[in-house]
């Protein structure tokens, strides 16, 4: 799996974030992507994108490093599943893992852009849903 394109992408991905490296950030995202923050929360577009990890780097006094632990990708033509083991550090959170999940598409130029960024996985099933 980690010869696949969209692993090398996450692996950058998470480089950049590491690095507050925020306009390359984007680049790994299709222009109508969504980011959820925290469940019940969700940036959508690459403005909204770039501003939430901007907070979230403020949030975590620029401490935050991601890394994946374990990828498996599910590809059927143009699209991909993502299921990942991701490990969040920072100062004041310490070190958590999360099971997340990513959705990535092929764009028209034949590269692969993340369209859903959901590092909480299945625990946004544990949020209360909106009526």
């Amino acid at each position: 799996m980690h010869n696949h394109p969209i692993a090398r992408l996450v692996a950058a991905a998470d480089a950049a974030i590491n690095a507050e490296d925020f306009d390359r950030l984007l680049d790994f995202y299709a222009d109508d992507a969504v980011l959820v923050i925290r469940p019940g929360q969700n940036a959508s577009g690459k403005a909204q994108i770039r501003q939430a990890f901007v907070a979230i780097a403020a949030y975590f006094n620029h401490s935050l490093q991601v890394t994946q632990d374990a990828l498996h990708i599910l590809q059927n033509g143009n699209t991909a599943l993502v299921l990942a083991k991701t490990r969040i550090r920072s100062d004041q959170l310490g070190e958590t893992c999360r099971d997340a999940t990513y959705v990535f598409g092929l764009d028209a130029n034949g590269d692969w852009r993340c369209t859903i960024d959901n590092s909480y996985g299945h625990r946004l099933l544990d949020q209360p849903q909106p009526a």
